[in-house]
């Protein structure tokens, strides 16, 4: 009996030690599988570098301080004196200067043995000096020279030579899931690294339309722009170049240039001195599951035409507002965000098949690309207002809208030549469901062109009841689809 009660404790403690080797021995075969970044930071770390820049900044000009108003009295220490001063200028009336210096930092990494250096153009933007700090300490003046705003990406160079170099990858074969590693200088700490996995490969961003960006949640902040990313075989497959975030700070989504696509730019800028993208002249817009049903469409796909710009390529290739990019030069167009790409590197004069649907139907026009113009050469697509004339009674259709004829006034702000009515009312009714708003333009209904009122009326009365159509809006000199049900 005693012997009996002695061992109870014996075996219940024997049964939680082997329940407890389980989760033990099974952290340990994880933990032997996770990858040691020792031996790469060493191997890579040198070649990556600190980049402080300094721009000159314009001071605004204030208003004076009311007549006879001086400057508070302060301590000659006191931070405040100095903040009142950099506003308002010199209280014994010499005034401030009219330009200060500002200083930021970011990352790089040394690509060649005579001094060249990668970097994102944001890094360098308007500097008036460029400072590259290297691992051993040394700091060399750069000089700028070629960069890109449309891809983010600037080509540095420094005297100096026998400088350490990283061995570029391939970022087309790298997959999601894989473990990648950064370098570089967040909030100016040098040399910090983080590591993560690639999240999502070929990721468009609403601001870029030219990168298909390298999407990890590996920890990325101010100060880390430029910098390489690296996989296990301590290649550069990206260049960390942005960050999601809605507190200014790190939130696990970070963006980073491919390699290829940097080194493409870079050839261009030592070749040509300058980037070069295909152009095919139209504004486009994503097909979503309403949108693909009134174009005639099995599913949402391709990038939806809002504007065919004159003088383009699309133009004399004969495309037409309406019509659904599905394919172009034998790539398949998932998204709108994957024909910029596939365009924007197409040779110049390469002639290119392009697959759309039109009215429902699928169709095929061959288009001859050319080069993009400079930004600053595109017209401006923003601007405008809302038609403020005064409102003429009318009746509500079955959509819920007033609509009137175009005014010379509205036709020359809006770039409209022909065609297309403006809303003057909106009510309960589909098209307040849909978001259209007093204002509007409506260019085209249920793949019609609206040519005016009465021919609006007419459209309006033979729409389909309970279907979604799509109805093509301009609203501030911007094209855009939005899809609308109507009523049963």
């Amino acid at each position: 009996m005693n012997r009996t009660k002695r061992s109870l404790p014996y075996v219940v403690g024997l049964a939680f030690l082997l329940i407890g080797l389980v989760p033990l021995q099974g952290f340990a075969t994880a933990t032997a599988g996770l990858p040691d970044f020792t031996e790469l930071v060493e191997k890579v770390g040198p070649a990556v570098v600190n980049i402080s820049t300094t721009q000159k900044i314009k001071r605004k000009k204030l208003p004076a301080l009311p007549q006879g108003r001086d400057l508070p009295d302060m301590p000659e220490d006191s931070p405040f004196g100095d903040l009142f001063r950099h506003f308002f200028g010199d209280p014994d009336g010499g005034g401030g200067p009219n330009e200060f210096n500002t200083q930021s930092l970011g990352s790089g990494f040394i690509v060649d043995t005579s001094g060249y250096i990668l970097t994102n153009q944001h890094v360098v933007k308007d500097a008036t000096e460029i400072v590259v700090r290297l691992n051993d300490r040394r700091e060399l003046k750069a000089k700028v020279i070629g960069s890109d705003a449309r891809s983010d990406i600037a080509l540095l160079k420094i005297d100096a030579t026998n400088l350490p170099v990283l061995k570029l990858g391939n970022s087309e074969k790298e997959k999601v899931g894989e473990w990648v590693m950064a370098i570089g200088s967040p909030f100016g700490f040098d040399h910090s690294v983080s590591v993560g996995v690639i999240s999502a490969m070929g990721r468009s961003l609403p601001s870029e339309n030219y990168v298909p960006f390298i999407q990890t949640d590996v920890a990325i902040n101010p100060g880390n722009s430029g910098g390489p990313l690296f996989n296990l075989q301590g290649e550069v497959i990206g260049i960390n170049s942005q960050i999601y975030t809605r507190s200014g700070g790190f939130m696990g989504l970070s963006f980073a240039i491919p390699i290829n696509v940097a080194m493409d730019v870079v050839k261009q800028i030592k070749e040509k001195g300058k980037v070069t993208r295909g152009w095919l002249g139209i504004l486009i817009q994503d097909v979503n599951r309403e949108l693909a049903e009134s174009f005639g469409m099995d599913k949402p796909m391709g990038a939806a035409v809002l504007r065919v710009l004159e003088n383009s390529p699309a133009e004399k290739a004969g495309f037409k507002v309406g019509d659904v990019v599905v394919e172009f030069d034998g790539k398949t167009i998932h998204t709108s965000s994957d024909l910029p790409l596939a365009v924007g590197s197409t040779p110049i004069g390469k002639k290119v098949k392009v697959k759309i649907i039109r009215d429902g139907k699928p169709t095929s026009l061959t288009v001859k690309i050319a080069e993009l113009p400079a930004e600053d050469q595109l017209a401006e697509r923003g601007g405008g207002g809302d038609n403020d004339s005064e409102e003429k009674p009318a009746e509500v259709n079955r959509l819920g809208l007033s609509v009137e004829e175009l005014s010379a006034d509205i036709r020359t702000r809006e770039e409209i030549k022909q065609g297309g009515v403006v809303v003057t009312k909106v009510s309960d009714g589909p098209a307040s469901d849909a978001g259209i708003h007093r204002g509007d333009i409506i260019l085209k209904l249920n793949n019609q062109d609206v040519k005016g009122v009465a021919n609006f009326r007419e459209i309006v009365e033979a729409l389909p009841k309970g279907k979604s159509v799509a109805v093509l809006i301009q609203r501030h000199r911007s094209p855009m689809y939005i899809p609308l049900k109507t009523s049963d």
